[in-house]
């Protein structure tokens, strides 16, 4: 396993751009649940944080295969260094307008700019990855090491922005999220030598969405993304009904974990499943793993509930990604997988707006079973729709 990842490392210019982009993705884990941290404690209310996270999210949602496109129009440097810059002031002005003297109006004005500059650099880096690894073994498990990255930034991540704003001030957890994301988004838009080239698209290329495929999973991954947005600010409030707000972020950091560690095993064998039969069963065994959270009451139990959710994230992602580098023609591949994340943002978006309606009404607890259906949903569509997902044979490298 070892000397398989090592492998990737060898690439000329890898190193470079992995740390800078782990660094600047950093915050994707961060800034819901630090938007909901911030929000609750100045105004009380989780339906409140809810919605604020929720439009930030649906933002990101809206304008991320936007930026996709214009990556693959213009190249990755040109396009997230003002993007970045925006979003930093923009986050900046929805710390200032979390204040009680400022409108709420402005509050969801600063999240709807904060939501649309975000830079999806997952995204960004798998398509470096595609550029280095295409039609090589690599590629899988280049896949398979950024989905532990991911799952490593929220492991870490929700602990992080957690302990800082119950622990040292409720803003703070969103300051450290905005000097990571500026800091790592510029590291890695210095990264040129790796940088894929622009590939003309041709006069009648249309958007990848439009593939079934495409569609199929993204409506897939908007279901799994709603368990997400739910289960972040549900778990939250999990804890504080239990006298243990602080340890919400070590109870999303189990669910994190899980996927890490599935993810490094699922990256390390070589499948004869296909592609769209593993992305089926994984969403399967994700729909039977969200059953326990709506079923238990303490928190260590929860935690290990959420650990064994997770372990189905990982796989999902990875076999998610792996099908669009396959259906998406190359030079609509940046956009091709921002519509994964979008799909995923705007489902987070959703269910944190939902979750926070239903923890205010029913408690928290109960509002695990909103997750739940997500995520049999999500299971539903992967299984009734598998047929669109049969791929062509992998691209050699050019």
């Amino acid at each position: 396993m070892a000397g398989l990842y090592r492998g990737l490392f060898g690439m000329p210019g890898a190193k470079g751009f992995v740390v800078a982009g782990f660094v600047g993705r950093m915050p994707m884990s961060m800034l819901g649940i630090g938007v909901v941290l911030l929000i609750q404690t100045l105004t009380g209310s989780y339906a409140m944080a809810g919605a604020v996270a929720a439009t930030v999210n649906l933002s990101y949602a809206v304008a991320a295969p936007l930026s996709g496109r214009l990556v693959d129009r213009f190249g990755q440097a040109r396009v997230i260094v003002p993007f970045v810059l925006a979003h930093g002031a923009a986050l900046t002005g929805l710390m200032f307008c979390a204040g009680p003297t400022v409108p709420r109006w402005a509050l969801f004005a600063a999240g709807v700019a904060t939501g649309a500059t975000a830079v999806s650099l997952g995204s960004l880096v798998r398509a470096r990855w595609s550029h280095l690894l295409a039609g090589t073994d690599l590629l899988h498990a280049a896949f398979s090491f950024e989905s532990v990255a991911d799952e490593v930034v929220f492991v870490a991540g929700p602990a992080l922005v957690t302990a800082l704003a119950t622990m040292v001030n409720p803003y703070a957890g969103l300051v450290v999220a905005l000097t990571c994301t500026v800091v790592g988004t510029l590291a890695f838009a210095a990264q040129r030598g790796t940088e894929p080239p622009v590939r003309p698209a041709g006069g009648g290329a249309g958007s990848p969405i439009t593939i079934p495929g495409v569609a199929l999973m993204s409506a897939a991954f908007c279901a799994m993304g709603a368990v997400f947005g739910s289960v972040d600010l549900i778990t939250v409030a999990f804890a504080d009904e239990r006298g243990v707000k602080p340890a919400a972020g070590l109870l999303l950091a189990a669910f994190a974990a899980g996927s890490m560690f599935s993810g490094l095993w699922y990256g390390a064998r070589r499948w004869r499943i296909t592609l769209r039969s593993r992305f089926a069963r994984a969403l399967a065994v994700f729909a039977a793993g969200m059953v326990p959270p709506a079923l238990i009451g303490d928190p260590r139990l929860m935690a290990v509930a959420l650990f064994v959710a997770g372990t189905a994230i990982s796989p999902t992602v990875i076999t998610g990604y792996s099908l669009v580098e396959r259906l998406v023609p190359p030079a609509l591949l940046t956009e091709g997988m921002a519509w994964i994340s979008t799909s995923v943002g705007l489902g987070v978006a959703l269910g944190a707006w939902a979750g926070g309606r239903l923890t205010d009404a029913f408690g928290a607890s109960n509002a695990y079973v909103f997750s739940l259906g997500c995520a049999l949903l999500a299971a539903a569509i992967g299984a009734t729709g598998s047929a669109w997902l049969r791929t062509p044979v992998a691209r050699p490298k050019s």
